[in-house]
């Protein structure tokens, strides 16, 4: 990073060389702007948004890690069921424009897979970056905060396509406006 940074500040500081050779006026203000430029990168100070957490080793150097149970459904069989659902909403997102038709199950579908799409991506967010071992109370908070969200999304868009137009509606109206 800091060798592009470096390499940039260098062109710069030719441009203006080139630039102060013809015109001496411009030598000292774009000298001093240079300077400013340098001055700021070099003086930032590094800020961490939350602190690190406590560097805490458990157990010794040659302790095995501790082998979870096998679960069909946290493997090969949790990717294949999200990749088919990322597969099948793009002809459900399609297909009403497409077609031309507003059907209200095609659109609730449509809708139900968007929703478990976003929380099966949101569910491995927490899981990624989240671990449970460092931080189990902030990884059960975020957990249920997801699964509440989902559910008032989900009672939201079950209010929106039963009591108003839908979402195929809706992007059809705000595409054409």
């Amino acid at each position: 990073m800091a060798s592009v940074a470096r390499s940039s500040l260098l062109r710069q500081a030719a441009t203006a060389s080139r630039l102060s050779a013809a015109h001496p006026l411009f030598q000292q203000q774009s000298l001093l702007q240079n300077s400013l430029r340098i001055a700021a990168f070099h003086a930032s100070s590094r800020r961490n948004l939350l602190p690190p957490p406590a560097q805490v080793i458990q157990g010794g150097v040659n302790d095995a890690h501790p082998v979870p149970k096998p679960s069909p459904s946290h493997g090969s069989y949790h990717w294949t069921f999200e990749r088919l659902i990322a597969a099948a909403i793009v002809p459900l997102s399609v297909a009403p424009f497409a077609a031309g038709s507003l059907h209200p199950i095609s659109d609730a579908i449509f809708c139900g897979l968007l929703l478990i799409h976003s929380h099966l991506g949101l569910q491995v967010l927490v899981t990624d970056y989240i671990p449970k071992k460092r931080f189990p109370i902030a990884r059960k908070a975020f957990t249920w905060g997801l699964n509440t969200i989902t559910a008032l999304v989900g009672l939201g868009l079950y209010e929106f396509e039963t009591n108003d137009v839908g979402l195929t509606e809706l992007v059809s109206k705000l595409w054409h406006a």
